[in-house]
C-alpha cells in the first residue's frame, strides 16, 4: 500500500524592489567612492615631498644619536625616497581599482559591495573621533615628528563628516528595508 501524497508547501519567491532611497543612494555611493580614487591618484603628488622630508630627518636624528656611526651615504636617502615615492604611486593605483569597484558595484546594485561598502564607512566612522580630537589638539605625533601641516588632520576630520553620514544612511536603510534600501515583495 502507498502512502498518501500530501501536498508541500513552499514559500512564495520574493524579490527586492528599489525603494524612494535606493538611487539616491546608489549615486551617493559611487560619487563618494570617485571622490576618494581622484584623493587617492592626488595623494603621491603632495605627500612625495612630506616623505622625503621625513626620510631626511630620520637620518638626521639617527647622526645625532649616534654620532660614532658613519652617515648613510646620499645614494641610500635618494633611493629610499625614490621607493617611497614608488609605493605611494602603487599604493595609489590599487586605491582607484578598489574605489572603482565599489563605484560600479554601487552602482549594478552588487549586494555584497553594499555590505562591503557599509563596513568600510564604520571604519572611518570610528577614526573621526580621533582625527576630530587630534584636530582640536593640534599636535599629533606624527606631526610633531615628520613637521607634517595641520591641514591634513583637519582634511581628516571633513572627509570623517560625510563618512559619518553615509554611513549612518546605509545603516538605517539596511535595517529598515534591506541592502541598498531594496524592500521584498512577494513575487
Amino acid at each position: 500500500m502507498a502512502a498518501p501524497a500530501y501536498p508541500v508547501y513552499r514559500q512564495p519567491a520574493t524579490v527586492r524592489v528599489p525603494t524612494p532611497w535606493t538611487r539616491p543612494m546608489q549615486y551617493a555611493v559611487a560619487a563618494w567612492y570617485t571622490l576618494a580614487a581622484i584623493y587617492g591618484l592626488s595623494l603621491p603628488f603632495w605627500m612625495s615631498g612630506v616623505m622625503t622630508q621625513a626620510f631626511n630627518q630620520s637620518f638626521q636624528r639617527q647622526a645625532q644619536l649616534n654620532p660614532n656611526v658613519s652617515p648613510p651615504p646620499p645614494e641610500l636617502v635618494s633611493s629610499m625616497a625614490s621607493m617611497m615615492t614608488g609605493i605611494l604611486w602603487a599604493s595609489a593605483i590599487i586605491a582607484v581599482v578598489v574605489c572603482a569597484v565599489l563605484a560600479v558595484g554601487a552602482v549594478q546594485r552588487w549586494t555584497w559591495i553594499f555590505w562591503v561598502v557599509l563596513v568600510l564607512l564604520g571604519l572611518g566612522t570610528l577614526a573621526l573621533p580621533f582625527n576630530l580630537i587630534s584636530a582640536v589638539a593640534g599636535s599629533t605625533y606624527a606631526a610633531s615628528l615628520y613637521g607634517l601641516p595641520t591641514w591634513i588632520t583637519w582634511l581628516s576630520v571633513a572627509i570623517g563628516i560625510p563618512t559619518a553620514a553615509l554611513f549612518v544612511w546605509m545603516l538605517v536603510a539596511a535595517f529598515r528595508r534591506g541592502p541598498w534600501a531594496m524592500t521584498r515583495v512577494a513575487a
